[in-house]
């Protein structure tokens, strides 16, 4: 999971905490995950707050504890379609803005770029119907 964190943009150590509460399928205590994975807190905070903007893990309390607590988010999977859909629109955007500084002599460029950003629209049409496959809904 660190490997595939890592090809996600994640650090390493992500793709740890995230396997951890995928594999345990319950709420995991901070100092659990620092002690457990052998990290610092700082490290374990890191890639926590790294985890929690994308949707994937979400903060929890137990009553009478002070410590908080971390698992999955319901959604983790939809949130990882969705951060991945995000990339391929932006992708897209890129070449279309490189499409709109070209000369106007440049039609073979121009025509190879639009089958590049067709490509993203395609992947981009597959990862909305992913999303909306795994997306759990609310009750």
């Amino acid at each position: 999971m660190g490997v595939i964190a890592m090809g996600e943009g994640l650090p390493r150590m992500s793709g740890q905490i995230f396997a951890m509460l995928v594999f345990e399928g319950e709420a995991i205590a901070f100092g659990a995950l620092s002690r457990r994975l052998s990290v610092s807190r700082a490290t374990i905070s890191t890639s926590i707050r790294l985890l929690e903007e994308r949707g994937l893990i979400r903060r929890v309390n137990k009553t009478g504890d002070r410590q908080d607590y971390f698992q999955l988010a319901d959604d983790a999977y939809a949130a990882m379609t969705k951060y991945a859909l995000a990339g391929t629109r932006h992708a897209k955007a890129e070449i279309n803005d490189t499409m709109s500084k070209l000369p106007e002599d440049a039609d073979g460029v121009r025509a190879r770029l639009d089958s590049f950003a067709a490509f993203y629209d395609t992947i981009s049409e597959a990862l909305d119907d992913v999303a909306t496959r795994v997306s759990k809904p609310k009750i």
